[in-house]
């Protein structure tokens, strides 16, 4: 799975990989994310008795070990729960905020116009941990020392690295290599491990005993939070002791839209959730499944639906406890008949302005156990390595998902103390019948509402199965302005053209005035799993962008 690289990142080919999987099924309990190792250690507390968010945090551990180059507890963590025995959706928002020293003056006096991708100045505090407990305290059954036992083994023993994994690790060498501890963590003599190499990380194993002895607090209150602000000081950085000390993650209620026929839920902003809903609404109103998966026409519909989503989603997304963001406006089916009068059918787009609705992206798993309690969960570093830095010797790259605030003292996302920024983290979750029915997710910064929303589409327009939708050829399109202030890509952006996409169609789509590329891979893996509502039978598909699969018993 790639990382969830930040906006405007370009994108390189990725490998192949493998093709033609399977739908998993299973009568009893599931769960699908982009590492085996953490799959199998997940199903194993299904097995004995635990439920579907013991079995998310196990599995999200132990990819934090397998896969640090995308996830871990130096990072934030947004999940959706569907609880069976009350039959409602729950939404936790466990992402850090700024630091109380982070000020647009603060920024001004460094001789900063933007914020840099990475680096102390990129890190906001980490909320991985916190939502852990959150989510352990209020649905678990059982103690985080068990559910952290098998990443403690698998760090302590060591793990061969797979694959794509491998490919990715290796890419981000040089950042490694420019910070001594992260080099000495993720570097053993002096390079990244190959594939089938096996590599061992006895600091975060250490720092997991320690959260196994201490709890939450033990991140944010004891030794583990006085060495990350001692290593932030020797930094650079801003972290402060009250920056740990004042975390809380965030109940939310996640945000839905019709799309034929199925209630499909997000995660409310500062996540990018309702530009999912708004590509949604907007293809809402043409008859894909006339056009197919494979027409020039459906592509460049999808591609400035997307366009005009994000033209309002650098307008507006932000952290709503500073900034008013019109939610319900900006996901209306009325919205969207006024905003899809913009799209020409034959023609691409540049420059679509934000609308005015105020007149009227990582590692993803998915769980379901055998009472049917569901957890979509998505947990990130945001770029791969994150911020590039390891704290000392505790084992684990910091993110940078502060880079994401914007320096412009008008815009909604602006950098202010003890605030979040935008973020790209959206799990997904569908209802059908006001029961749960599939549980997503796609990995990818930006690539995450494009990629959702194509998974559904090939679901409910176009009749594929769960692991169909997620192996079919993408587009992606690069280049819509961002909530950072970072510059717009001139002219109508760029589409990066997985190979799958039929010639004429990609030459149908360079006539209508799409700069395109090939790529052999876009970023963006998938996983889900399906619950038939007339067996209650589980589908699982991971797809072979990542190393991952589904697994059920």
């Amino acid at each position: 799975m790639s990382a969830d690289s930040p906006p405007g990142t370009p994108r390189h080919v990725r490998r192949a990989g493998r093709v033609g999987r399977s739908v998993v099924h299973s009568g009893h309990g599931m769960v699908a994310t982009s590492q085996p190792l953490a799959v199998q250690a997940a199903i194993a507390v299904l097995r004995s008795g635990g439920n579907a968010v013991d079995a998310a945090i196990t599995a999200n551990a132990v990819l934090g070990v397998v896969e640090p180059m995308s996830c871990g507890v130096g990072g934030d963590l947004f999940a959706m729960v569907w609880e069976a025995r009350s039959g409602k959706l729950f939404g936790l928002n466990a992402s850090g905020r700024s630091p109380y020293r982070a000020t647009l003056d603060e920024m001004r006096g460094r001789g900063l116009t933007e914020l840099p991708i990475d680096g102390p100045l990129s890190w906001s505090v980490p909320g991985a941990v916190d939502g852990w407990e959150e989510l352990r305290a209020r649905f678990g059954s059982r103690p985080l020392a068990e559910l952290l036992e098998p990443a403690i083994a698998i760090a302590e023993e060591g793990f061969p690295v797979s694959e794509v994994i491998a490919g990715m690790w290796e890419a981000s060498g040089p950042a490694l290599a420019a910070h001594p501890d992260a080099a000495r963590t993720y570097l053993p003599g002096g390079r990244a491990p190959r594939t089938g190499e096996v590599f061992r990380n006895p600091d975060l194993a250490a720092t997991y005993r320690e959260l196994a002895r201490g709890g939450r607090d033990a991140f944010y209150r004891g030794r583990i939070a006085r060495d990350l602000v001692a290593f932030s000081q020797a930094s650079g950085g801003l972290l402060a002791p009250d920056d740990l000390a004042d975390t809380s993650a965030s109940w939310v209620d996640p945000v839905g839209s019709e799309y034929r026929g199925v209630s499909v839920w997000e995660m409310p902003p500062p996540s990018q959730g309702i530009t999912t809903l708004q590509i949604l609404n907007l293809l809402e109103g043409f008859d894909l499944r006339s056009l197919g998966p494979r027409s020039a026409d459906y592509w460049h519909l999808f591609v400035e639906a997307k366009k005009i989503a994000w033209a309002d989603r650098a307008r507006f997304i932000a952290d709503p406890s500073s900034a008013r963001v019109p939610v319900e406006e900006l996901i209306s089916k009325r919205y969207a008949a006024e905003r899809r009068k913009l799209i020409d059918p034959r023609r691409a787009r540049a420059g679509l302005p934000p609308g005015e609705p105020l007149r009227g992206d990582t590692v993803y798993l998915a769980a379901v156990d055998a009472e049917r309690n569901c957890v979509s969960l998505m947990q990130s570093i945001y770029q791969h390595f994150g911020s590039g830095m390891v704290p000392g010797r505790l084992g684990f790259a910091l993110q940078n998902r502060g880079s994401q605030f914007s320096l412009d003292p008008s815009h909604p996302n602006r950098l202010e103390p003890h605030k979040r920024p935008f973020h790209t983290i959206i799990p997904a979750l569908a209802t059908r019948g006001g029961k749960p029915w599939f549980v997503f997710g796609v990995m990818g910064a930006d690539m995450q509402p494009q990629g959702q929303a194509q998974v559904l589409v090939n679901v409910l327009d176009f009749g594929m199965n769960v692991q169909a939708a997620g192996e079919a050829p993408r587009i992606e399109h690069l280049g819509s302005p961002t909530p950072t202030g970072r510059p717009e890509a001139p002219g109508a952006g760029m589409l990066a053209v997985e190979q799958g996409i039929p010639q004429d169609v990609f030459a149908e789509l360079e006539r209508r005035g799409h700069a395109a590329a090939w790529v052999e891979r876009n970023g963006g893996g998938y996983q889900g799993i399906l619950i038939d509502p007339a067996t209650g039978a589980l589908q699982g598909g991971s797809e072979p962008r990542s190393d991952g699969c589904a697994a059920g018993y």
